[in-house]
């Protein structure tokens, strides 16, 4: 749903907000984040799925955290990727 993606009142203005860039252009690396939301049975199986197939340790993800849609929760992880 388009809400979910809204701004929260409570958060600071995204002018005050500072980036930080998720690529070393030295190293030519840079982080991605990979985000899973559904339920929480659905995420976790998406996870052991992406643990079998040898994409990332079960441990590399992020406690499931619940989003604002009832029932619905979002797991995420961070990988460094070579850039060619």
């Amino acid at each position: 749903m388009v809400t979910n993606f809204l701004t929260d009142a409570n958060q600071p203005d995204s002018s005050s907000v500072q980036v930080r860039t998720s690529t070393d252009p030295k190293s030519g690396r840079e982080y991605v984040k990979v985000i899973v939301v559904g339920s929480l049975k659905g995420v976790g199986k998406i996870i052991h799925t992406l643990y079998r197939l040898g994409f990332a340790e079960v441990t590399e993800w992020s406690v499931p955290t619940p989003t604002k849609t009832p029932g619905e929760v979002m797991s995420v992880m961070r990988r460094c990727v070579l850039l060619d």
